[in-house]
């Protein structure tokens, strides 16, 4: 082969080694751009949607708002009515007053009973010192134990 020969096919095969180079990375690069905008896609849908989500979530809190104004409405009014009926019914009849005027000395004499204590009256209660020991001839018989 000629000089001239091997020249031109060394500048061929470089030629095809350069465009083959250059379609390997261009097809990198093309890959590498297509996966960033479908992840840019993906991202844009993703903050659609987030923003979806707050956009529901202030509806709902709103309507939990309005709803529990409502219970605390509601809730008021029950307790003025709560209150009216307790006074109305807590008045006294004119029935229950009759029969007041007629015996007022049935409510007179009725005593409440008194409190419980838990102490004795006197000194010598429960809780002395010296409850159930025996004095005297008592004190020499021996006693079962107690538990």
């Amino acid at each position: 082969m000629d000089e001239t020969n091997i020249n031109w096919v060394l500048a061929t095969a470089c030629l095809l080694a350069g465009v083959g180079i250059g379609a390997l990375g261009y097809h990198l690069l093309v890959i590498g751009a297509g996966n960033a905008q479908h992840l840019r896609q993906r991202l844009a849908e993703r903050e659609r949607e987030l923003s979806e989500l707050k956009d529901g979530m202030g509806d709902s809190l709103e309507r939990i708002a309005r709803l529990a104004e409502s219970l605390r409405r509601e809730s008021q009014s029950l307790e003025q009515e709560a209150e009216e009926a307790r006074d109305r019914l807590g008045a006294r009849s004119l029935r229950r007053q009759a029969m007041e005027a007629v015996s007022p000395e049935s409510t007179a004499t009725t005593a409440e009973p008194n409190m419980p204590r838990d102490y004795a009256d006197g000194d010598r209660g429960t809780l002395a010192e010296d409850f159930g020991l025996r004095h005297g001839d008592d004190a020499a018989k021996p006693q079962p134990t107690r538990h």
